[in-house]
């Protein structure tokens, strides 16, 4: 009588297990579809080379490089290099703009799974923050006007543990370090995998 308890009781909880996980794909979903992380095409140097000098179409496509935006911006890696004294402010504005998006859809993902954050972030859309407690508590730019390029770049580390942290919680690797937009897409990718219900 006792196995038999047991057995609905366990199969109960497995039906209340997929009901939260359908939940919270559906909720992933959304968030998926607000903040869209797409391959886009990105020209190179040399296939700017190439058009200038009038060359086929079938050699400037093949210079082609993909890489991800959020919403249709990208994270370029200057961010992350030491910047000149003179940095292109549309450039920083927009890197600050798809880091507030990466921070914002994180936030939303973290607490639809109910984890929660080991560096908690400070949503303020393109002026958003990180924070680090260890060794002291301290806050870490996600954008680079006026800022420290080495504090908005721990920031952005920071940003993608707490992907990585999501990835672990769902029993998944990280793609890596400097991956935050492909580390991004592949949790969410796996969240909507019809799998993740019987996870």
């Amino acid at each position: 009588m006792q196995v038999v308890s047991w057995e609905r009781g366990h199969g109960h909880l497995r039906n209340l297990q997929r009901m939260v996980h359908a939940r919270q794909q559906y909720m992933v979903a959304q968030v998926s579809a607000i903040y869209p992380v797409m391959e886009s095409m990105k020209q190179s140097s040399r296939e700017i080379f190439d058009a200038n000098s009038s060359k086929s179409n079938a050699s400037r496509s093949s210079q082609r490089s993909s890489s991800l935006s959020i919403l249709g911006l990208q994270l370029p890696s200057t961010f992350l290099k030491k910047t000149s004294f003179f940095p292109d402010k549309k450039e920083l504005q927009r890197s600050a703009t798809a880091l507030g998006y990466i921070a914002h859809a994180v936030l939303l993902i973290a607490a639809y799974l109910d984890v929660p954050l080991r560096y908690p972030l400070r949503f303020g859309g393109s002026r958003s923050y990180v924070h680090d407690y260890a060794p002291s508590p301290m806050e870490f730019p996600l954008f680079l006007e006026g800022q420290d390029s080495t504090r908005a770049a721990y920031a952005v580390f920071l940003l993608n543990k707490d992907i990585e942290q999501l990835l672990n919680g769902i029993g998944e690797e990280s793609l890596g370090p400097r991956h935050v937009l492909p580390n991004l897409r592949e949790l969410m990718r796996i969240v909507q995998a019809g799998e993740y219900i019987d996870m």
